[in-house]
């Protein structure tokens, strides 16, 4: 019997040994595995998120109808063919639909102060810069995504809203940089949200359609805008839809696990991950926990928070490179993309029409280069697609702007916008998969900083004249396919957690590229 007593736990412990043991696997594993990589809880997840997309087309794209020039008349019968307002008196001229319509026409941002229409855009997107850089910093580290989307639809609620109640133009212009200031915190906080719980192989997809909800936002507004022809009015309509989206939406979108993850709370990880799992009608088994990429160095025992930021890219040589072919290549695509859908803007034609026709024609280039993506790979499509475009600005550059020459221009500048349109989808997916979750957002946030750098300086571009504008865009678009020679394919790569788990895995993987 006392055998038996001593023998007992010897013959138990190997039992006990096999029942303690912890299945321990990343986020990417676990949804292949056990969640379902895109089933009914990322779809509703992905679509409630995304519809931040519209709420920022609307306050970044507003301006076009609202800083407007309006058509104007003359008053009376004294009125010179081909004449300009700024040659006659002025009494002798009138808007057509009176001094509210737009910002120009109230406070008479014609002749010499016209300047101050680009002004306004300017400080628009220099606030979407600094936007960018802080809520991408924020929604890594303290308030997280949710949080980080949560605040700039509140600032934007309240900055868009009182924008309509502006008593003059300077007023004007510092509500606009605020609003841009939130805004530029959206795009990129929603993009990470909406696909961090979707697994590798559906992640490229689901990352292209996010971009269809920006297009969408435009063509909406650019019907807003028909029925809405005051400018005070189209900014309170425009800006309600995020505060509907903060009452409405926000309540029923969830926190990112990985975010979770990194941050130390592992319960409410698994805890989202098990609620992931229930609503695709799958399982995730007991003994099976979540881990970071770089806990089988340290025996799966850290509990501590995971953290990075700009520094930690910036020093290391791998992160580094990247960061900065991110940052070039995407401030040659937003010249190119922006400047092409000002051109567009020069056809004298219905703007309303124009703004339309223009968001619906980069849904073929979401769907083209979305079903391309999981074929070919990223880096491929980056270059081909800016290829694309450069083809088609050159042709714009060499042909003339008289006669049937003006329809090819006009042609070759719409499918440059539609090659580009490609690529500015594209590169929020591919610079996502080239930094850790601690990272992340930091990294977008800085590519999206030189989103908006690019987006300020187009309209400079596209004042050079009609034939100029698409040489430059030509280049840019050969410069930015080149630097994509130096990026590494991401295809079917997992999405890493730490600095430390991608470098061990990078240089575990031995392979031959510069980066």
């Amino acid at each position: 019997m006392e055998s038996n007593n001593v023998q007992q736990p010897l013959l138990d412990t190997p039992a006990k040994k096999a029942a303690d043991e912890v299945e321990r696997l990343c986020i990417d594993d676990m949804l292949q595995r056990y969640c379902g990589e895109f089933g009914r809880w990322q779809m509703k997840h992905f679509v409630l998120t995304c519809l931040a997309w519209a709420l920022e087309a609307f306050h970044t794209m507003v301006m076009i109808f609202a800083d407007q020039e309006p058509n104007w008349r003359c008053v009376g019968s004294d009125c010179p063919v081909g004449s300009s307002y700024c040659d006659m008196d002025p009494g002798s001229w009138e808007w057509t639909e009176g001094k509210g319509s737009s910002t120009v026409s109230e406070w008479g941002l014609v002749c010499g102060e016209k300047y101050k229409i680009g002004l306004v855009q300017a400080l628009f997107f220099a606030g979407c810069m600094i936007g960018a850089g802080v809520f991408g910093h924020l929604s890594d580290s303290k308030l997280g995504r949710k949080g980080s989307l949560t605040v700039v639809c509140i600032i934007n609620a309240i900055f868009g809203i009182a924008t309509a109640f502006s008593p003059s133009y300077w007023v004007y212009v510092v509500l606009r940089f605020l609003t841009g200031f939130s805004t530029g915190g959206v795009g990129l906080t929603a993009f990470v949200l909406a696909t961090e719980p979707v697994g590798p192989s559906k992640r490229g997809v689901a990352g292209m359609s996010t971009f269809y909800f920006f297009s969408t936002g435009i063509a909406l507004l650019s019907g807003i805008a028909y029925v809405f022809r005051s400018w005070r009015e189209l900014f309170i309509v425009s800006s309600l839809p995020s505060l509907f989206f903060l009452l409405i939406v926000i309540p029923f979108i969830s926190e990112s696990p990985r975010w979770y993850l990194v941050r130390g709370r592992v319960d409410e990880a698994m805890e989202l991950m098990h609620a992931i799992a229930k609503t695709n009608g799958r399982h995730v088994p007991a003994g099976v926990t979540l881990s970071l990429d770089d806990e089988e160095d340290n025996d799966g025992q850290r509990n501590n928070v995971a953290e990075g930021s700009l520094k930690d890219v910036l020093q290391s040589p791998l992160t580094r490179i990247r960061l900065i072919l991110a940052i070039a290549i995407s401030f040659t695509v937003s010249i190119v993309y922006y400047g092409l859908s000002l051109n567009v803007g020069n056809l004298k034609t219905n703007l309303y029409l124009n703004v339309f026709l223009n968001a619906v024609t980069e849904m073929p280039a979401f769907a083209i280069t979305a079903v391309l993506l999981d074929r070919y790979g990223r880096k491929p499509l980056t270059i081909g697609t800016q290829w694309f475009s450069c083809v088609f600005c050159i042709t714009g550059f060499v042909v003339g702007g008289v006669g049937p020459w003006k329809t090819v221009r006009m042609v070759s500048g719409v499918l440059g916008i539609f090659g580009m349109a490609g690529t500015y989808n594209l590169l929020f997916i591919y610079i996502a998969e080239l930094f850790p979750t601690v990272v992340r957002n930091a990294a977008l946030g800085c590519a999206t900083q030189a989103t908006q750098m690019g987006a300020i300086l187009a309209p400079f571009v596209v004042v050079l004249g009609e034939g100029l504008p698409f040489g430059v865009f030509a280049v840019c678009g050969l410069v930015g396919g080149g630097l994509a020679f130096y990026l590494p394919e991401t295809l079917n790569k997992p999405m890493y957690d730490t600095m430390f788990g991608m470098h061990e895995a990078e240089s575990n993987r031995g392979r031959d590229q510069v980066c």
